[in-house]
């Protein structure tokens, strides 16, 4: 007689109180120029792999309102591997376009292809970093290479276009140090017994040395000096956020776009419910993935970009 293990309960359509306003289901879909159908961005992108110790899942899906309205995903997600073997490096970029900024998706785009760039060129560096621990070289190196990336993007409208968040994750199953860096909004977030934990990088904050379970936060404070009466203050720029987490056995690292931090943060059944979902010993498939991230909650329509590394 075969025995068949009971189905995961159905992923809901939305949590809270309230369903969400909108559908949730693609009703509009963006106006496309005939001479320009390359700058077509598809409603969702899945992506997924399994390298060394941990397993990755990643999404970007257009939020309910641009889906109403018909307007494009703002935000962008590269993922990419350089390298082969135990020496590759595993990098998973994300990026939003600022809402008021024209062309705002293509600037997301461009933030990802060029730290897809940088980091494509230096992997061998930062793979040898990453198996020394040598954090301050990292966040040095990396601080250069978005302050780069988000430059390109300054030069071309004179202000901020995009945010950027990015996952380093090494191929070696013996090195279990991940590392977050970017600048912008967003959320960065730890599964671990059953109870999530924020590890995003606060600005300002004083760096901390010696956090509790492997963890250290080193950051660019990007606190300008205080601006003198008799000369111009400098326009603030983005200030680089940086993390290096050593992960353990049945963790799950999270790191995503506003769009899926925010509910996270203001929503406790959005936590409770991924909580349960994602305490499994095994990553979701795509398709599972993609359900329980598009989970809706009442006042929460923006795009969701997200990539969530299973810990084996």
């Amino acid at each position: 007689m075969a025995h068949f293990s009971p189905a995961a309960p159905p992923t809901p359509d939305y949590v809270g109180s309230r369903p969400p306003t909108y559908a949730p289901e693609p009703t509009a879909l963006p106006a496309a120029d005939p001479e320009e159908l390359g700058e077509l961005v598809p409603d969702t992108v899945l992506e997924g792999a399994r390298y060394g110790a941990c397993t990755l899942r990643a999404v970007s899906l257009r939020g309910d309102s641009a889906r109403y309205r018909g307007e494009a995903r703002r935000d962008a997600l590269l993922v990419a591997r350089f390298g082969a073997g135990e020496q590759a490096l595993v990098l998973v970029a994300m990026a939003t376009g600022a809402r008021a900024a024209p062309g705002a998706h293509r600037a997301a785009a461009e933030a990802c292809r060029w730290i897809g760039q940088a980091v494509g060129r230096s992997h061998e560096r930062l793979v040898e970093d990453l198996r020394a621990d040598r954090r301050g070289d990292l966040k040095s190196g990396l601080n250069r290479l978005t302050d780069r990336t988000l430059g390109k993007l300054r030069a071309a409208s004179g202000e901020p276009t995009a945010s950027l968040r990015c996952l380093l994750l090494p191929a070696d199953p013996d090195c279990r140090t991940r590392v977050f860096f970017g600048a912008g909004e967003g959320g960065l977030f730890r599964l671990r017994d059953g109870e999530w934990r924020s590890l995003e990088p606060a600005v300002p904050a004083v760096p901390d040395e010696g956090a509790p379970d492997g963890d250290r936060l080193t950051m660019d404070l990007g606190i300008p000096v205080p601006p003198s009466p008799y000369e111009p203050a400098e326009p603030p720029q983005t200030p680089f956020r940086f993390r290096a987490v050593i992960a353990r056995p049945g963790d799950v690292l999270m790191m995503c776009t506003s769009g899926l931090a925010d509910p996270l943060h203001g929503e406790a059944s959005l936590r409770a419910f991924l909580g349960r979902r994602w305490s499994r010993p095994a990553a979701p498939g795509l398709a599972g993935f993609l359900a329980d991230t598009q989970t809706r909650v009442k006042g929460y329509a923006d795009d969701r970009t997200a990539a969530a590394v299973w810990e084996a």
